[in-house]
């Protein structure tokens, strides 16, 4: 899964190295080392033809799902086909961009975060969905979710399942509005980065503590 993560830079510098350098932006968010869930985060995303980056709540519940099905923070990849998610996966596909992702090991009370990250330490798109309208009770109905797939090999001691990453080629066509939601489902199956392009490592417990931001957190922790 995916229930922190790194977004360290500007949402103006995450354009650039995506080349969209001529996006519209209406985002605020200043770089931070912990995102937790419930915080507006910068997407890149299309709006009628219109490169965009825009801050949006991370988190989602649809409004007629109210009261049926909980609040929550990543889709399944293998999920995204069903009814819930349909409407997103046609109109609502974005990407988050981040440095890296946080996961957890250990027992409860003495959990253990690590750093997940490229190799070599480009920044990562991440595949997410959203809904881009307004809300009427919930914040969480005009929200993201980051899609999720197995962990695979080589990353099942940290956690077994991770966010979807792709190159910023794959990311642009996974905006493409032309592409189909069956189009869209094959990329995102066929264009993950496989396991063996990241790596990880301890990093200090205070990013147990959600809300916490120092740049240290994202920093190796060093042997005591």
């Amino acid at each position: 899964m995916c229930g922190r993560f790194d977004q360290s830079q500007t949402a103006r510098y995450y354009a650039s190295v995506f080349g969209w350098t001529d996006a519209v932006y209406d985002s605020e968010s200043s770089p931070a080392w912990n995102v937790s869930p419930g915080s507006y985060r910068p997407l890149l995303h299309l709006q009628d033809g219109e490169r965009r980056i825009d801050d949006v709540f991370w988190s989602y519940r649809a409004r007629w799902a109210d009261g049926k099905v909980p609040i929550t923070i990543n889709a399944r990849l293998d999920k995204l086909d069903k009814r819930y998610w349909r409407g997103l996966l046609k109109k609502g596909r974005a990407i988050v961009p981040a440095e890296g992702w946080y996961e957890w090991t250990g027992e409860k009370g003495h959990k253990q975060p690590w750093h997940i990250h490229r190799r070599d330490r480009a920044p990562l798109f991440m595949l997410a969905l959203a809904n881009f309208g307004g809300f009427t009770e919930n914040r969480a109905e005009a929200g993201f979710v980051i899609v999720t797939d197995a962990a695979g090999e080589g990353m099942l001691d940290i956690h077994d399942r991770r966010p979807v990453v792709v190159e910023a080629a794959d990311a642009e066509l996974w905006l493409d509005p032309d592409l189909s939601p069956e189009q869209a489902l094959e990329l995102a199956r066929s264009a993950a980065l496989p396991p063996e392009a990241f790596e990880w490592y301890k990093v200090t417990p205070a990013v147990n503590r959600a809300g916490a931001q120092d740049p240290q957190m994202a920093l190796p922790l060093l042997d005591s």
